[in-house]
Formats: C-alpha cells, structure tokens, sequence
C-alpha cells in the first residue's frame, strides 16, 4: 500500500459484524434459534439449513462469506425458504428483523475496546467515521449504543438504507453524501470480501481488512490494500504510513 494513499483519506467506513463487534459472540444463539424455527423444532434439520447458511460446526464458527456472515435477512430467507410468496417472504424478513434489533439492544459484544480507538481517529478531527452493514440500520444503531459509540459516527447505512446492499457500491455512495466526501477519500474497513469489492466498485481509496471476523488474511489479501488483526491497530497503521510520507521543504 503506498503511504501516500493516507494523505487523501477524509473518512472512515467500518463494517459492523466481525469488525466492530465479535460476531458469534453477539449473533450465534439468535441464528441457531432461527433455524430451529423454521425447521419447525426438528434440531437435525436446523442443524442442516445452518450449515447450509455456511455454519462450521467444527470451527464453531461461520464461514467467510456465507449468507450469514456477510449476506442480508432477504438472502437468509431467500435461501431457508424459497418458496414463500412475495407477502409471506416480506414478513418472514420482518420477523427477523425486529429479533435482530430487539437482541442488538442486549448481547453486541465488541471486537476490542472500541471508545478509544474511535475516539481517538474521531479527535484527529480529520476523519469523518461511518458504519457500513448488510444488517438493518436500526440494529446497527441499537448495537452501537449499547456499546456506547453511536455518537461517534457521522452516519449509519443498513441495507434497508440503500438500494443495494454489498457488494455494491451503494453504501459508500452514501456515506459519501451524507459526509460530503469522494470515494477516493473514504477507507473502508471490513472482514468480509464483500466489504472489499463494495469499496472497489465504488472506488474508494483504500481497502483494509481486518482478522477479527470471518476471513483469514489469505482471503482478503488479494483486494485488500492492507490486513490488520483488528481495528485497534488502525490507528498505528495510519501513523506509521503517514510518517513514511516525503517531508516538504
């Protein structure tokens, strides 16, 4: 990654899930609790359709770019029932949602101490700080206040926000227009390739991933203009490029 690339950056896009708060420890009880619902009880079937949404049972975790790990509520009932007609499809994403927002309000659970990191890029006052999400907005919003840090972001986009979710490019299009930035000026911060292409489509000006999620550093490597194990170390990454930039005069 060239050092100069900092010199243009105005703001900071951050995934939520797997960047900002620890996945499975936030989110994993509430999926296995919807699969068993809509197996109608049957724990070898929910069993099924949570691996068929990319759960690693012997990782006890889910995998990298999965429908539940990078995906929308739409994608995960599109795929555990796709049969439900347009009304039926609708509600059954509704449910889901308002369980998702409803739980955000009491088990996020943070990668790492998040008040200072952000506080702390926030205080430079050079970086306007965002949330980018294939969850709901409001979840996000209930998910960072409980964690203290909604006041912190300049902006909050879900994929109830945008016309697209990842990896399109729509959210950092908004991001955009809310913060009054260019893409080349955002970083985008994920642990998810699809954060990776959402920022090369919209063609932001840096890509950095992150360990702290899904993905090992071998899948984001490829997109990623550089792989941090967790955003506590964004701050040093930035500094330390910023020092490496020529001296004027």
């Amino acid at each position: 990654m060239a050092a100069a690339d900092w010199q243009a950056i105005r703001g900071l896009l951050f995934d939520k899930d797997g960047t900002l708060i620890d996945f499975e420890a936030s989110w994993q009880a509430l999926f296995e609790r919807f699969a068993l619902e809509v197996a109608g009880g049957d724990a070898g079937h929910a069993a099924r359709l949570l691996e068929q949404a990319g759960y690693d049972e012997a990782a006890g975790r889910f995998r990298a770019g999965s429908v539940i790990a990078a995906g929308t509520t739409v994608d995960l009932v599109e795929l555990w029932q796709p049969d439900l007609d347009r009304e039926a499809r609708k509600a059954a994403v509704g449910h889901m949602d308002a369980q998702i927002v409803q739980t955000a309000s009491s088990t996020a659970v943070a990668v790492c101490d998040l008040a200072p990191v952000l506080g702390g890029l926030a205080a430079t006052g050079r970086f306007r700080l965002g949330v980018a999400t294939n969850d709901a907005a409001l979840s996000a919003e209930r998910c960072l206040a409980q964690l203290g840090v909604r006041d912190m972001f300049d902006a909050v986009i879900g994929w109830d926000s945008v016309e697209r979710a990842k990896p399109a490019p729509d959210m950092v299009h908004a991001f955009c227009q809310r913060c009054g930035l260019e893409p080349a000026e955002v970083a985008v911060i994920g642990d998810n390739m699809h954060d990776l292409e959402m920022a090369e489509a919209a063609g932001a000006g840096l890509r950095i991933g992150v360990l702290s999620g899904n993905s090992a550093h071998d899948d984001l490597a490829p997109l990623a203009h550089a792989v941090i194990e967790d955003i506590s170390h964004l701050p040093r990454l930035a500094e330390t490029q910023a020092a490496a930039l020529p001296k004027e005069g």
